[in-house]
């Protein structure tokens, strides 16, 4: 928000005289004087935005009752905030505050004070007289005792101090009489003190996450005890006097050690919710059948092989999770649990499913990932509420025809089953993404069912790889014609080549293969990720030049980045000088090792062998024979067919439709199918690059490299300017396209812009930086270091993050090959590679050490993602008195801590001091999770995280707007020129070249008032997906900000931009407001229907 609007804005809340004013999530980072009009103002949010200190013009607001301050960078309150003298409610949580001022006191309205996620050791004893105070939150401080006084706080109700360093509760808290809910997770405790007996009024007690054996008897006497939370301790048995608790209607006692339930437990028939997972219960007892009230039971992750026959009786059970047990089968009586919701069965041994189980018709969600199932039975349609159903790393290779009648399933996750549908229209690889859309996994498969309607593909790529020289091109090139005779001056490939051979299968149906032939230099190894793809078949070329073939590192990056793939290992044995592999040492460490296949190019020694046992395995992929639907194949020759090296988006869907594909969303995985396929490039998820369809890959690649082996370039360390690029990119087939082929080396994280007060050169290449260090200081006082250690370390992972991390990047001068050092709020940060050690070290120093520990962290584990199968173990510091500010303090792998907690260890010895220390407060103090990597569990972004993203897109904005203005005048064009075609010819017939026979038409129609009514459904789901899948991604995204994503996926989606236009036809204003209306954002009609007026 700039300054103009927010004053615009108070002097308009000054006039209406208003009493509450939001103004979070703007980036405001100070407050103009006009604040002081609202002189009615009672509540004031200023949260989420980019305040340093408490704006001096609040304390003037004397009428204020409730202020929230939460998710800045306040690192201290002033003392003058006691004039806010009518404040009930304060809220200074996830700051950088490390003390109160002892002022606060004063503030003796205070019913409300949140001052969690902070940096405070210790509370002033002032705080005692907030003797109004109700609820007081210090969550995730560095508190490691409470004064006494708090004790003065009668009329305190809520307590919450977890997340802390507490090792133990003063005995005076029982005097606090009033308290309901008190939370003390997380922290050190080991006992509770027998005299919290006292505080009768307690309904919520939360404890888990210490480090308690046994509960004491007197906590039973808790008699109003509703909610009681003691999982993650170390507790093996439950005292039989947990029946006195006859009002608890929940109970957590999941992650501890414990055996067996006592039969007692079930004396609590007013309980409704029973959590008991994570333990090393092996079964059930019978008496569980008298929890009547249940509604809720976990019992997942134990030893549990059965289920007893009598749970049925808990017919008022709705949620039941037994996952990640032992399960073979589920007893037919589990149809008695007629109010069941939601069912939780995976990671068990199922192998099938009882057909009695489709009478449970309340069902909405059925997990059942991670088993053996092979099949659904066709029963499953009766299950007509089912909303969920994950099948997940199943064996189902085919459907029932019935499932399309569960009219109410919205999700259904068949990702990693031998299903025949295409990985892009299942989902993302990544577990934690959703799947495909259900409508669209559904037509495809029965679609291909019908053989009149699709064509099997016999096409596959062939990635010819292996170091500079080796002869990668003179094989690809014999390959293709054996009769082409070898170069004495044979040029190394720049960047990638393609070549297209064709061969008969033995039923007589050609295969064609796509070549692909990489440059070996190490400046072309950063893009291996964008290519080295599954569906493919690569062949490694080595010759006699032992020091100059890695073989572990070529086979380690296919394995990596191709899912298993298979490899060839062609022995070059130029002028027959053999070439020596230890072949058992490799094939003992590589599966996916198919041949070693010697050869002489010069006089064709071994080639016919060689392209032998291409044909071989090439046409063993799984995905050849494929079915396809014919008019995918049909666009895929016409495209191939059309001479140009690229083509914008809108003209890739107007080809579409000419060839009959209208459908937007079948557009998109055509083209996404094609990509891995290597035939284009079409990056869908890069903002700009999603505009444009490169046709010839090798243009796009070859020019991108122009840039990083041009000598002025490499002379000048990486740095180079849009003068350079005009030089590089001179031809006539790049000049048009520059901004665009810049976009695709970002893309690549090839490059990144300087921010302009640093510019002296605009962009910078990382990997041509400097290979030597800076000389920089560094404070070695009171760091946090964390250390990644990698079983094998692909090249490009520093460079990748250096381009992520590049608007930090201190002065932008602290940058080097194998490193950097950022500066974000006066916190510094070293990141560095050690290649030859695999590893990656990084070292904090400053106030917000733990935050930016978490942006680094983040922006390694997306760059790691892109990398399957990466091995590798996160290092943690330990923080004992000897090792905490030392440089070489001892480390623990992040995973052994996990399992340490999983198996109740609690404390673990440091190897230098031979100290016991904390294994959770381990973990806490580099940010990481408790929990083992579960990716399924999206971690909110933090502010931080939002900031970056902000920065990059600022960086990039100076490439975009040339992009989009570009975009806008090339698709107005086109849209005239198609539009002219279409007006011209009436409705287009041609004949198909490539399928003799096939034709294809394209009308222009009037829509009916059916389909005018189609079209409002359609452009409402359509819009409604994009609305929810941004307020997952990007929940604190401004209006404006959703306004221009909505406006560019109009203008990238011609369907959906018709829908749009009949929308706004038939049903004027009103219909795009229905269209639009969504409770996460509020979104301009008039705003969007200028936009499509003007388009």
């Amino acid at each position: 928000m700039t300054e103009a609007e927010l004053i615009q804005i108070i002097k308009q809340a000054a006039k209406d005289e208003v009493t509450e004013l939001d103004l979070s999530n703007n980036q405001i980072s100070s407050l103009p004087p006009e604040i002081v009009q609202l002189t009615n103002l009672q509540s004031l949010d200023i949260s989420n935005n980019q305040f340093s200190s408490l704006p001096p013009e609040i304390v003037q607001l004397t009428n204020l009752q409730t202020l929230d301050l939460r998710n800045n960078q306040i690192s201290s309150l002033p003392r003058e905030i006691v004039q806010l003298t009518n404040l009930q409610s304060l809220d200074i949580s996830y700051n950088q505050i490390s003390s109160l001022p002892r002022e606060i006191g004063q503030l003796t309205n205070l019913q409300f004070l949140d001052i969690g996620g902070n940096q405070i050791s210790s509370l002033p004893r002032e705080i005692g007289q907030l003797t109004n105070l109700q609820s007081l939150n210090i969550y995730g401080n560095q508190i490691s005792s409470l004064p006494p006084e708090i004790v003065q706080l009668t009329n305190l109700q809520t307590l919450n101090i977890s997340r802390n360093q507490i090792s133990s509760l003063p005995p005076e808290i029982v005097q606090l009489t009033n308290l309901q809910t008190l939370n003390i997770s997380r922290n050190q405790i080991s006992s509770l003190p027998p005299e919290i007996v006292q505080l009768t009024n307690l309904q919520s007690l939360y404890i888990g996450g210490n480090q308690i054996r046994s509960l004491p008897r007197e906590i039973f006497q808790l008699t109003n005890l509703q909610s009681l939370n003691i999982g993650g301790n170390q507790i093996r048995s439950l005292p039989r006097e947990i029946f006195q608790l006859t009002n608890l209607q929940s109970l957590y006692i999941g992650g501890n050690q414990i055996r067996s339930l006592p039969r007692e437990i079930f004396q609590l028939t007013n309980l409704q919710s029973l959590y008991i997972g994570g333990n090393q219960i092996s079964s059930l007892p019978p008496e569980i059948v008298q929890l009547t009230n249940l509604q809720s039971l976990n019992i997942g992750g134990n030893q549990i092989s059965s289920l007893p026959p009598e749970i049925v009786q808990l017919t008022n059970l709705q949620t039941l999770d037994i996952s990640f047990n032992q399960i073979s089968s589920l007893p037919r009586e589990i149809v008695q649990l007629t109010n069941l919701q939601s069912l939780d069965l995976r990671n068990n041994q199922i192998s099938s499913l009882p057909p009695e189980i489709v009478q449970l018709t309340n069902l909405q969600t059925l997990d059942l990932r991670n088993n053996q199932i092979s099949s659904l039975p066709p029963e499953i349609v009766q299950l007509t509420n089912l909303q969920t159903l994950d099948l997940r790393n199943n064996q189902i290779s085919s459907l029932p025809p019935e499932i399309v009648q569960l009219t109410n399933l919205q999700t259904l996750d068949l990702r990693n089953n031998p299903v025949p549908i295409p990985p892009e229209i299942l989902g993302p690889k990544e577990w934690y993404k959703d799947p495909g859309n259900i409508q669209e996994i559904l037509d495809f498969y029965f679609r291909v069912q019908d053989p009149q309607e699709t064509e099997p593909l016999y096409e596959a790529k062939l990635l010819i790889i292996g170091e500079g020289g080796a002869g990668k091109t003179s094989l690809a090139k014999k390959i293709e014609d054996e009769k082409y005779q070898l170069q004495s001056d044979e040029k190394s490939t720049e960047g990638i080549d393609v070549i297209q051979w064709k061969f008969n299968l033995d039923h007589g149906q050609e295969f064609r293969v796509n070549i692909w032939d990489f440059g070996g230099q190490e400046i072309y190894h950063q893009t291996h990720q964008f290519f080295l793809t599954s569906r493919s078949l690569y062949a490694l070329v080595a010759d006699d030049r032992k020091e100059n073939t890695d073989f572990y590192y070529w086979l380690k990056v296919v394995e990596l980045l191709s899912d298993n793939s298979p490899v060839l290992i062609i022995k070059n044995e130029k002028d027959n000088r053999q070439c020596e592999v230890n072949e058992r040492e490799l094939r003992g460490e590589f599966l996916n090792l198919k041949e070693f296949l010697p050869t002489n190019l010069a006089d064709n020694r071994g080639l016919t062998e060689i392209k032998n046992n291409i044909q071989q395995y090439i046409k063993q992929l799984p995905h050849v024979g494929e079915p396809l639907p014919k008019i995918w194949v049909r666009v895929r020759f016409a495209l191939e067919n059309n001479p140009r090296n690229y083509i914008s988006f809108t003209e890739y869907c107007d080809f579409c439709k000419l060839n009959n594909l209208t459908d937007s969303q079948d557009m998109k995985r055509l083209s996404q199918y094609l990509h891995d396929l290597g035939v284009c490039l079409h990056f869908q998820k890069d903002p700009i690059l999603k505009h444009y369809v490169i046709l010839k890959p090798e243009w796009g690649t070859t020019a991108v490299y122009k840039v990083l082996d041009n000598k002025n370039v490499v002379k000048n360390l990486g740095c180079f300017t849009q003068e350079n690029l005009a030089e590089i990119w001179e031809d006539e087939k790049y000049k048009d396209m520059r901004d665009e082929l810049l976009q695709l080396m970002i893309r690549f994280k090839l490059c990144y812009p300087i921010p302009r007060q640093y510019r002296q050169y605009q962009y910078i290449a990382p990997q041509l930086l400097d290979i030597n260090q800076p000389e920089y200081r560094w404070n070695p006082d009171n760091n946090l270091i964390l250390r990644y250690e990698y079983d094998f370390l692909p090249k490009g992972i520093i460079t990748s993050f250096i381009v992520e991390i590049h608007p930090w990047i201190e002065e932008q001068k602290q940058v080097w090959r194998n490193g950097v050092i950022i500066n974000k709020d006066q916190t510094r940060a070293e990141i560095i590679q050690n290649y030859n050690q695999k590893e990656i070290k990084i070292r904090l120093a400053g106030n917000r050490k733990k935050d930016l520990l978490t942006i680094i962290t983040h922006e390694l584990e997306k760059i790691h993602s892109s990398f399957e199968r990466l091995r590798y173990q996160i290092l943690v510091p330990c923080n004992c008195k000897k090792c905490i500010g030392s440089q070489t303090p001892h480390t623990y792998q992040l995973e052994s801590l996990r399992k340490r907690l999983g198996a109740g260890r609690y404390e673990v010895e440091c190897d230098q001091s031979y100290e016991m220390v904390n294994v959770r407060r381990l973990i806490d103090d580099v940010n990481l999770s408790v929990q083992e990597s579960n990716r399924e569990l999206q971690i909110p972004v933090s502010p931080l995280q939002n900031e970056l993203d902000r920065d990059k897109e600022r960086s990039y904005n100076s490439v975009n707007i040339v992009i989009n203005n570009k975009l806008e005048s090339e698709n107005n064009s086109m849209s005239e020129s198609y539009q002219s075609k279409y007006q011209q010819t009436g409705n287009i017939q041609f004949v198909d070249k490539i399928q003799s026979g096939g034709n294809a038409t394209f009308n222009q129609t009037n829509y009916t008032p059916e389909q005018q009514q189609k079209n409002l459904a359609d452009a409402a789901a359509e819009i409604q997906q994009l609305l929810n899948q941004l307020s997952k991604t990007n929940p604190t995204a401004t209006p404006q900000e959703i306004t221009n994503t909505i406006e560019q996926e109009i203008k990238s989606n011609p369907t959906l931009k018709d829908r749009l236009i009949a929308a706004l036809k038939a049903g004027g204003l009103e219909a795009l407001k229905t269209i639009f209306n969504h409770p996460a954002f509020t979104i301009s009609a008039e705003t969007i229907k200028g936009f499509i007026e003007a388009e």
